[in-house]
This record gives C-alpha cells, sequence and structure tokens, in this order.
C-alpha cells in the first residue's frame, strides 16, 4: 500500500440546508461539521455519536463519523490509530446497512480498509485490497462526483502499479489473484478527482507521487507545487506540507 500518504483522504465539506436547534439530530450533525472544518475529529466523532443515540440509523451521521475517524487515523499511531479505524470501518458498514445506495458509506469503507490493509498481514491485505477497490468503485457509480472516492481510486491504482509481474504471480499462486491496474488508472482516477474538487491537497499531491513513481518529474514537480499552494483543510495536509517541501529540495528535483 502507499507509504507516502497512504490511501487516504479527505472530502470537501459539504455544504448543509439542514436547520433545526442545537441538540437536535441536524443541530448536532452541523456542530459536527464545524469541528472537522477546525481538524478537532474528537470532538466531531462526539458529535456525530450523540446525533445517532437519537436516530441510529441516520445515514448522514454514520458516513461522517466513518469519516472523520478515518481522518483522525491518518494522524494517530499504535492502539489509538488501530481503534479509531476499527470504528471507522464499523460506521462505514452501518451506513451501507442502512443505505446501500449512499456513496459517501462505501467511499469511507475503502478509505478505512486502505489504513486497515498497512498493518494486516499478506493474506488478510489481499483480501481487503479486494473490497476496497469494489467499495471505492462503488462509490463512484453512486456518485460520479464523489472526489474523495476517486482519489482513493488512484492511490490504490498507484499501489497495484507499483507490484512487479513476480509479486502478482506469487502471489496468484499462495494467497490468490491481486486486482487489476496500475499507473494509467491511477492516473485517471487522480485526474478527475481533481477536476471535481481542485482545492483539495491530497488529490494533486497523490498526482505528484504517482508521476515519481512513473519518472515523469517535471509533472512531478508541477503537481507538488500546485498542492503546496493549496489550504490546510484536513489534519494529515500538515505533514503532507512537510513532505512536499522535502520531496522539492531534494536530489531528483534540484
Amino acid at each position: 500500500m502507499i507509504q507516502h500518504a497512504g490511501i487516504l483522504l479527505s472530502a470537501l465539506l459539504p455544504v448543509l440546508p439542514w436547520g433545526g436547534a442545537a441538540g437536535d439530530g441536524a443541530g448536532l450533525i452541523r456542530s459536527g461539521d464545524e469541528a472537522f472544518a477546525r481538524i478537532d475529529y474528537p470532538g466531531a466523532i462526539a458529535l456525530y455519536e450523540e446525533a445517532l443515540t437519537g436516530n441510529p440509523g441516520d445515514t448522514g451521521a454514520l458516513w461522517r463519523v466513518a469519516r472523520a475517524c478515518v481522518c483522525e487515523a491518518e494522524i494517530s499511531e499504535g492502539d489509538v490509530r488501530a481503534r479509531v479505524l476499527a470504528d471507522g470501518e464499523k460506521y462505514a458498514r452501518r451506513c451501507i446497512a442502512a443505505d446501500s445506495t449512499r456513496a459517501e458509506g462505501h467511499t469511507w469503507l475503502a478509505g478505512a480498509l486502505g489504513y486497515i490493509a498497512l498493518d494486516a498481514g499478506t493474506e488478510r491485505k489481499l483480501a481487503i485490497s479486494r473490497e476496497l477497490m469494489r467499495e471505492a468503485l462503488r462509490a463512484t457509480e453512486l456518485d460520479p462526483g464523489d472526489d474523495a472516492a476517486w482519489s482513493i481510486l488512484g492511490s490504490f491504482y498507484r499501489a497495484l502499479g507499483n507490484i512487479g509481474w513476480l509479486e502478482r504471480a506469487l502471489a496468484s499462486v499462495f494467497v490468490g489473484s491481486v486486482p487489476r491496474g496500475g499507473y494509467e488508472e491511477a492516473e485517471s482516477a487522480l485526474k478527475k478527482s481533481i477536476a471535481i474538487a481542485p482545492d483539495i491537497m491530497r488529490h494533486r499531491y497523490e498526482l505528484g507521487i504517482l508521476y515519481i513513481d512513473m519518472g515523469r518529474k517535471e509533472e512531478a514537480r508541477q503537481a507538488l507545487e500546485a498542492a503546496a499552494a493549496l489550504p490546510v483543510r484536513t489534519g494529515i495536509d500538515r505533514p503532507r506540507l512537510l513532505k512536499i517541501r522535502e520531496l522539492l529540495a531534494g536530489p531528483d528535483f534540484r
């Protein structure tokens, strides 16, 4: 899986049309969105979970708490990371069970699975990767305008592109076939995510990393410089920005 930035990702904060006083479901979700925008993920999670106590099947709260868990996991380590990832997977699956046509549930299940796969053994990693791909593709089918789903899919295809033919052959013999896809599919998916949400750092960063892997250094520079010019929107954007500066100052770009 991805080493530089992981499989994860961040979506644009949606504009919410709901009214309602603080304390009702809509008000709690709105307050959770405000906490999420401040990068207060524990606060956002608590507010979304409170909204779910009154309406356990609220898919809007379910996918949002899954997203917040994934974003918190990106900047956490050890047992905390494992716990919030497990929670993110749980809430995403609950969202899908409540309404399988809700694209965001599939998107954030794929996001959670991407990080869970990083710490899994080879056989389980392969099984998770197949489900991750199915979920991300399902999200793009349900909502072609879901930039996070396209970005997750692009990162996944990049990881596949980094698997050599021998590794694929050995995997097919011992643990099952590796999903199809590679650099070409990664570039297409990441460009779609950028077209949908051009001001999200992750999308351009992942495209830059892809171009580094492909040996397309000038295009990598352009993508990374564009990413560095974008605002910090999620917790992982801060270390991501430091990584961009480190890469651009490195020997490959001098």
